[in-house]
């Protein structure tokens, strides 16, 4: 065997050294010496000007925002309220009036058009990827908010003089996105105004649940929500509150902690989870789902429910946000105040707020419920019914913001978010907030207010920081990331959500973007502590088309980026230390070389593909490389490569290695017959972006990237010494390989390394495409016992003495080369020719479980968090879909529902409902704003082979009792390949497991043993949580709505003929929210 496998290693390499050119291509290199300059890459002088430029980008846009927090304090204080204002005083562009006066059931339109509302006209802008108009700012008003009332008529008269503002920033710094006030009413004033993005079905979007505003409106948190699941909770009132909890969990953010417990005479844990956890999406899923399960039963027990909550706030031994502390209780009602818990546990500093939610419709005294949130620092709320959920699970945060309205210009501090998906089409953003804080006092000589205005904010599309970063200078394989305090990454070239959620920021770990080791941990957390560092690992990296993974060498610096929270990383393979930069200042050798990208050369030098980037400004893009390619030599016959215009780094360095592709088709390529070593084709892809094969007719079969940063066999052959093999893929649910035509090949590639002046580095790849039938058939005879193709076979039998072989015992031998992902390269057998590609435990279970369990392979798992799924068909359990639930009868003929604070919010709900014919179908994605939503975001698991630690010859029996297989296996030198030969398996008693290596959908590794080992994180550094000034009479005092019974009987007629009312004014719980 050993001998057959030098044979192959010798046919391999020297098909190489012919065909593939690396030394030619050398000595091109070197001939063309005076074309290039090798630059240097120095890690740290590079990371630190990135992480300059960011901070200067980001500091405008604080400037802007400050602008503007000052201006709107200042407009709400000089506002004088108007409890007589109407709709027709105010003039504005609602931004989802077109699409209500497009739908001639709208509501608007009903009960007929106001002249408040502007129609504009709208101009496309590829900034906002947008149609938008740089007159006006847009105003978006929630479904559930009646944009008539009194409160929201006077927020939309003062927060005009802010449109003037807006512009002024704009015209300050033209690059600026959207700029947004988000008001504690809930209105959302936004600029430039742009037609909002109207959903199909009932759009819940609430400016006061978007991640920018709840992480700028408070402080973090840290909170523990009980449940009263005694006996007289049940029915409707159980499912309200467990929809509350989850309203109430979608108020928190990854800077929070929480946990979730039901109590009636003890208290429990409703999930695994058995102390206060991140706030993040995935154990926020755990208590959603947990909380659907849980069942009333027994009696009320308040004390054992706020002991449970306080030992759970106390316990300092785990990782928690320490700022706010609040214990959050939902209840049908109770005699008992508990006073003595608070003395033991809170009093007297008080410094754990409590909330309580009377829930359901019941007669019970609320005066405890009220006295507890009263007595500590909270507030009361009534959620009656579904229409009051939604508000009255947000409205704690304005007592959270008291702490910081009162603590003044100390707490106006600019925060930067999370990645998240913009609502308008921007795509992945980080938003800068600072809060607004209301100015005014109740009267002469009277307190300062202590609420918070809203929360003012500014984009910055990642495309835009992205563009701040070096992009082809670091080669393909290095990349420049960025962190914040949790460890979720803002850049990385593995962020890439295949769909996103508008109700949740986008939250991937930087370990779980790469492979996790434990130099890559101390790397992020020295990231999230601020420091400045390098280091150089030995660590995994998959390949783009994450079907291998290859041990490579990196090195990584990082330094912070000053006024963030945020840690710029640089990760450089040592061959990219240098690069080479073009320097083409000969005209008449620019023009001979471009000469070599026009069509009409292919055929006697090759196809030329070139990589699809922004050379010059004015270059229209395409997906079709042949009509890129059009379009970049007309663009060229108007401009030169020194065009300021033009990227002329991108430009030389592509016309160069144009220049020198080519020579290697007139050294190497042109005078061989590629047909006499069965090849389909010969290749070179450069850094240069340029990838050139040969013939050109070969060009019809190729399916490469033609971006060869983007290619795995390119990444994988500057990460790998030798030949590396790649196999067609194939997927084992499709069909087999057609061999019709021989055009299936199979890539043999190798990176080529130039050592300059003691410098080294890798400037290209080159490589051959091999026939697959015919090298079947070469293999057969190279692990034969025939010298050469011509010599007869030799038969072996019981009479002869002779060694078996690949060729002549294919019935009783199988012979395999499989690659170091553990797919099939080649085989002897002729039916598994069309398996080629195909992961070897498809084609053999058995043998691939021997190579693995003696340690030919490694394995290594891991989860994809950015995932896309076919959306799963609702579940049965706990309520409606959205979240909410559908009233019952009971509430419909219920007065006490009717005439509660949430009836008009509910019955707007309902009657779009009614519009859309499918609101209790509706998708959370869609009714969020995003209509072309189909798929979810999931989790799948993937797993990867790789050769471990057996390099040399091995023998092994796979041990079957009487159905016993001998196998042999060895490591090709210089190449990817393990050469195979196994006896076939004499009867089925020898299957066993099979081995899997396709993606599968998973969820995830188990959340309940993960939040005992969390990752390291550090919150904001900055808390306001308590201000000995702080007013707490505001506590929700029972707020109350007198009934109307003119509203109550047009409700109940307009419910019976399906007409829509013209709604009272909603009466806010916070009547001092009074402007």
């Amino acid at each position: 065997m050993q001998h057959w496998a030098r044979r192959l290693e010798q046919e391999i390499d020297g098909v190489m050294r012919i065909f593939g050119g690396v030394q030619q291509l050398r000595e091109i290199y070197k001939d063309n010496r005076n074309l290039f300059e090798v630059q240097e890459n120095e890690p740290q002088k590079l990371v630190e000007k990135v992480a300059g430029d960011i901070e200067s980008l980001l500091d405008r846009k604080v400037q802007a925002l400050k602008r503007l927090a000052d201006a709107a304090e200042n407009f709400q204080k000089a506002h004088r309220w108007q409890d007589n204002i109407k709709e027709e005083d105010i003039l504005y562009y609602d931004a989802k009036a077109d699409a209500e006066l497009d739908d001639p059931e709208s509501e608007d339109v009903e009960r007929g058009s106001k002249a408040s509302t502007l129609r504009l006209d709208f101009v496309e802008d590829s900034n906002f990827k947008n149609k938008v108009n740089y007159s006006y700012t847009a105003v978006q008003i929630p479904t559930d908010i009646y944009k008539g009332s009194t409160v929201i008529l006077n927020e939309l008269n003062w927060t005009e003089a802010l449109e003037n503002v807006f512009m002024e920033n704009r015209r300050q710094d033209p690059t600026l996105l959207w700029q947004v006030f988000g008001s504690a009413t809930g209105v959302t004033r936004y600029y430039p105004a742009t037609p909002w993005r109207a959903p199909k079905k009932i759009d819940l979007y609430d400016v006061r649940r978007r991640p920018w505003y709840i992480q700028g409106a408070s402080s973090p948190k840290d909170m523990v929500i009980i449940v009263d699941v005694s006996g007289s909770v049940s029915g409707l009132t159980l499912k309200l509150m467990k929809t509350s909890v989850c309203e109430m969990l979608d108020t928190l953010s990854d800077d929070d902690y929480v946990n979730v417990a039901s109590f009636n005479e003890k208290a429990q844990p409703v999930s695994c989870f058995t102390h206060l956890v991140q706030a993040n999406v995935r154990n926020k899923k755990v208590f959603k789902e947990a909380v659907q399960g849980m069942v009333a039963k027994g009696t009320t027990g308040y004390k054992a429910g706020f002991e449970y909550a306080f030992d759970q706030l106390q316990n300092s031994n785990i990782t928690r946000a320490n700022c706010n502390k609040m214990i959050m209780m939902f209840t049908d009602g109770g005699e008992d105040r508990v006073q003595d818990v608070f003395e033991k546990y809170n009093w007297p500093n008080r410094t754990v707020r409590v909330f309580t939610f009377s829930v359901g419709q019941h007669n019970y005294d609320v005066t405890p419920l009220q006295w507890m949130a009263c007595a500590n620092k909270g507030y009361y709320f009534e959620i009656p019914s579904i229409g009051a959920i939604r508000i009255n699970t947000q409205e704690y945060l304005d007592v959270l913001g008291r702490p910081m309205v009162l603590a003044g210009k100390e707490a106006k501090q600019v925060q930067w978010t999370n990645v998240y998906e913009d609502a308008l089409g921007l795509g992945l953003v980080v938003t800068g907030t600072l809060p607004v804080f209301n100015l005014t006092q109740d009267g002469p000589g009277e307190k300062k207010n202590q609420l918070i205005l809203g929360v003012m904010g500014i984009d910055v599309a990642l495309n835009d920081i992205k563009r701040l970063t070096p992009n082809y200078t670091l080669g393909a394989n290095g990349y420049v990331f960025a962190i914040d305090l949790n460890g979720y990454v803002l850049l990385h070239p593995n962020l890439k959500p295949q769909t996103t959620n508008f109700r949740e920021p986008v939250t991937l770990d930087f370990l779980d973007a790469e492979l996790e080791d434990e130099n890559k941990e101390e790397i992020r957390r020295s990231m999230i502590d601020g420091n400045k560092g390098h280091k150089q690992i030995k660590t995994l990296v998959k390949s783009l088309d994450e079907r291998y993974v290859d041990e490579v060498m990196r090195n990584y610096t990082w330094v912070p980026i000053r006024s963030t929270n945020y840690s710029l990383g640089l990760v450089l393979p040592p061959y990219s230390t240098f690069y080479l930069q073009a320097n083409l200042s000969d005209q008449i050798l620019q023009v001979k070389y471009f000469e070599f990208l026009l069509p009409s050369s292919f055929e006697s030098e090759g196809h030329v593909f070139i990589a699809p980037r922004e050379y010059c400004k004015d270059l229209n893009a395409s997906d079709n490389n042949t009509e890129f390619l059009k379009n970049f030599i007309e663009l060229m016959e108007k401009v030169t490569p020194d065009s300021k215009q033009c990227n002329n780094f991108l430009l030389h360095n592509l016309i160069l290695d144009t220049g020198i592709t080519q020579q290697l088709v007139e050294r190497v390529w042109r005078d061989q017959d590629l047909n006499t070593y069965s090849l389909l084709a010969v290749f070179a892809a450069t850094d240069g972006g340029i990838t050139r094969v040969f013939p050109n007719k070969a060009a019809e079969d190729w399916t490469e990237n033609p971006e060869p940063f983007n290619a795995s066999f390119y990444r994988r052959s500057l990460d790998n010494h030798g030949y590396v093999f790649k196999p067609p893929h194939q997927d084992a649910l499709l069909r087999p390989l057609e061999l019709e035509n021989d055009t299936v090949g199979i890539l043999v590639s190798t990176a080529v390394e130039l050592s300059l002046g003691g410098r080294t580095l890798r400037p290209a790849v080159v490589g051959v495409k091999l026939d697959l039938e015919a090298w079947a058939e070469k293999f057969k005879v190279l692990a034969s016992n025939r010298t050469h193709q011509d010599q007869p076979q030799k038969q072996c039998g019981p009479s002869s003495h002779c060694e078996m072989d690949c060729e002549v015992n294919n019935e009783d031998l199988l012979c395999v080369l499989i690659d170091d992902g553990g797919f099939l390269v080649l085989s002897n057998q002729n039916h598994q020719w069309d398996q080629v590609g195909r992961f070897f435990s498809e084609v053999d279970a058995n043998l691939m479980l021997a190579l693995y369990n003696n340690s030919f392979y490694t394995r290594k798992e891991s989860y994809d968090y950015q995932a896309a799924c076919a959306p799963q068909p609702p579940g049965n359990l706990g309520a409606a879909p959205r979240g909410v639930f559908v009233p019952t009868i009971a509430d419909f003929l219920n007065l006490a529902w009717w005439t509660s604070a949430a009836a008009w919010s509910l019955f707007q709900q309902l009657l779009y409902g009614l519009i859309y014919h499918s609101w209790f179908q509706a998708d959370p994605a869609e009714a969020e704003g995003n209509p072309e939503a189909r798929e979810s975001s999931c989790v799948m698991k993937q797993t990867q082979y790789y050769f471990g630690s057996v390099n040399a010859s091995y023998n092994a029996i796979i041990d079957c009792g009487n159905c016993s297989r001998l196998f042999h296996a060895q490591r090709l030198t210089n190449t990817n390949l393990l050469f195979v030969v196994a006896e076939k398996p004499l009867c089925s008693q020898c299957e066993t497991g099979r081995l899997l290596q396709k993606e599968t959908h998973s969820d995830g590794p188990e959340q309940c043993e993960l939040v005992q080992r969390p990752r390291y994180r550090r919150g904001p550094h900055i808390c306001f949580d308590y201000n000995a000034t702080e007013d707490t009479s505001d506590c929700g005092r029972g707020a109350s709505f007198p009934p109307s019974l003119g509203v109550l009987v047009s409700l109940q007629l307009l419910l019976l003929l399906g007409l829509p009312p013209r709604p009272q004014p909603q009466v806010h719980a916070h009547a001092s929210r009074r402007i």
